[in-house]
């Protein structure tokens, strides 16, 4: 559409040295003489969002509208939401990475909804930080300003939450696994998972793939092939279509054609 000619976004990778907290960064802006209202998949993570110029909205399933005016913490994001930016508005978001969030804070609202992020810390900090984040003109340089004001607060990680982090082998059972190499109980590396990353990991195995559907329609798209349905329910280990279209109700409340016909307001932040 025209009007998405002034709608600018684009993913700001981290160095090195965060690569474990953070995944990447977002930026979009909404330089159009019109509000711009955006589809954000489920990405599992939890989230620090700041808004500049115009107040940004996000909006849940259940139609609950929340007005963003300069910070907001929300996650793990487990279902679609869709946000607005108004005219003259932009964001900048900070996408925490596995247990980052929980290294930063604790067991702080890893399981609450959408809240201000001054209420994780007894000091006003992240309002100050906006308003230092305000007075810089560079994307990258409040990129590298957020990284220096995380670093004192950032606490190590475990070496549990190091290999569930670090797991890769599908066909064996992590918990499991991990419960052995570290001579802990089952229930107690179960705990540890939903405690420090937000999810467990059967949710996170149902996620992931979804994320591999999503994946191979945006590849086929791309090459304007047709999609091929059967081959990714047999590629992505789903039953049966039903599954598939069950997931895709789950994570997003659309169908997967909706998703084909809808692709362009859809924000994959994983892509």
């Amino acid at each position: 559409m025209e009007l998405h000619s002034e709608y600018n976004e684009y993913r700001i990778s981290v160095p090195q040295e965060f690569e474990n907290v953070f995944t990447h960064f977002y930026f979009a802006e909404n330089s159009s003489e019109f509000s711009i209202t955006k589809k954000l998949l489920p990405t599992y993570q939890t989230i620090l969002l700041f808004c500049f110029g115009e107040s940004a909205t996000m909006s849940t399933r259940e139609k609950t509208v929340i007005q963003i005016d300069k910070c907001m913490v929300f996650g793990p994001v487990r279902q679609a939401f869709e946000y607005t930016l108004p005219s003259g508005s932009s964001i900048l978001v900070a996408n925490f990475k596995d247990d980052a969030f929980f290294r930063f804070f604790g067991k702080i609202s890893i399981e609450q909804p959408a809240r201000h992020p001054d209420e994780l810390l007894e000091e006003n900090c992240f309002t100050d930080l906006w308003h230092q984040l305000i007075s810089l003109h560079s994307t990258s340089g409040q990129v590298n300003h957020i990284l220096e004001f995380c670093r004192p607060y950032l606490q190590h990680r475990d070496s549990t939450s190091q290999l569930l982090s670090s797991f890769e082998n599908d066909l064996l059972n992590p918990i499991k696994v991990i419960a052995e190499q570290t001579q802990q109980t089952e229930r107690n590396i179960q705990r540890k998972q939903k405690e420090q990353f937000g999810y467990s990991l059967k949710e996170l195995a149902r996620y992931n793939r979804f994320l591999k559907a999503i994946k191979i329609i945006e590849k086929e798209t791309e090459r304007q092939n047709l999609v091929k349905w059967f081959t990714i329910i047999d590629e992505c280990g789903y039953y049966d279509q039903s599954q598939l279209i069950h997931d895709f109700r789950h994570f997003i409340n659309i169908s997967p054609a909706q998703y084909l016909k809808f692709q362009q307001e859809i924000c994959n932040p994983r892509s």
